[in-house]
């Protein structure tokens, strides 16, 4: 949701974009909306009014948001967790199943987000005039 967001206002060029018109493009509710800005305002990632001239835009160029920054802007667990209830330690397997999950876990954390950090928001942007849908919306 994060990416779609910040992709509308990279589209939009610079233009303030309400949180009703994110939540439309999303298809979810404004609040929702609101609350996720405020994650990326936080990271320096958008700029957001209130009032007059009021709404949300890039803090900076896409080009210099990259997915693992809205990545780590967003998500504050880790994607691979290893299960809350100790294994039985009594058990060959469950004796060292934590241990040996947790070490490919983090191996594929680091991955994912150096995989990321090589993507930029204007990549998606790209990406998404390339396929040639946009222009089949309306409105947005």
């Amino acid at each position: 949701m994060a990416v779609h967001v910040l992709a509308v206002l990279a589209y939009k060029e610079g233009d303030r974009v309400t949180s009703r018109f994110l939540a439309g493009s999303v298809n979810t509710n404004p609040v929702i909306i609101r609350r996720l800005l405020l994650a990326l305002q936080r990271a320096e990632l958008v700029d957001t009014r209130k009032g007059a001239r009021s709404g949300s835009r890039l803090a900076r160029a896409p080009g210099r948001i990259t997915l693992a920054q809205v990545f780590r802007a967003v998500e504050h667990a880790d994607t691979f967790a290893t299960p809350a209830r100790k294994p039985n330690a009594d058990c060959p397997v469950g004796n060292c199943i934590i241990a040996t999950l947790e070490e490919i876990f983090t191996s594929a954390q680091k991955a994912m987000e150096r995989d990321l950090a090589g993507k930029t928001l204007s990549d998606v942007i790209e990406h998404i005039r390339a396929s040639g849908l946009c222009s089949k919306t309306k409105g947005r």
